[in-house]
């Protein structure tokens, strides 16, 4: 119980590692629309994008966007970069898109852009590819 109520962390890098395979997935599944021509094309016919010049572009942008961070953060390969491609889609998503409402209704770009910043700074935790890739340097320093 001592434990429980203490400072301390617990599994701090198997936890991480779950956090960011769970937003890797859901990131996946969102991205994926990118191969649904009539679902871009229905993002198109949204007031924001369909007054620009070429309504498809941002939309498969986008998704692409989220399938690529989704993907690495998934895989756990190149964390940070799936981290910053993440937080830049998510801010977009809810500053210019929506509106910057982050309190209620569409808030969950902005759950998904706080997740980005999170595995920015921690990086991966465990079970990734860049712990396989990049192994650490220095004998103290440990991702079990």
């Amino acid at each position: 119980m001592s434990r429980f109520l203490s400072p301390i962390s617990i599994n701090t890098k198997a936890t991480i590692g779950i956090l960011r395979i769970i937003i890797g997935v859901m990131m996946v599944y969102h991205g994926w629309e990118v191969f649904s021509i009539a679902q871009i094309k229905e993002y198109a016919q949204w007031d924001i994008f369909k007054n620009s010049s070429s309504p498809l572009i941002i939309p498969y942008i986008g998704k692409s966007a989220e399938l690529i961070s989704g993907l690495l953060l998934l895989l756990g390969l190149f964390t940070r970069v799936g981290a910053i491609i993440l937080i830049g889609t998510m801010a977009f998503i809810t500053f210019w898109v929506g509106n910057g409402i982050i309190w209620y209704g569409d808030q969950y770009p902005f759950m998904f852009l706080l997740f980005g910043v999170l595995f920015f700074f921690v990086g991966p935790g465990k079970w990734s590819l860049d712990h396989i890739v990049f192994k650490p340097k220095s004998k103290y320093t440990s991702y079990k």
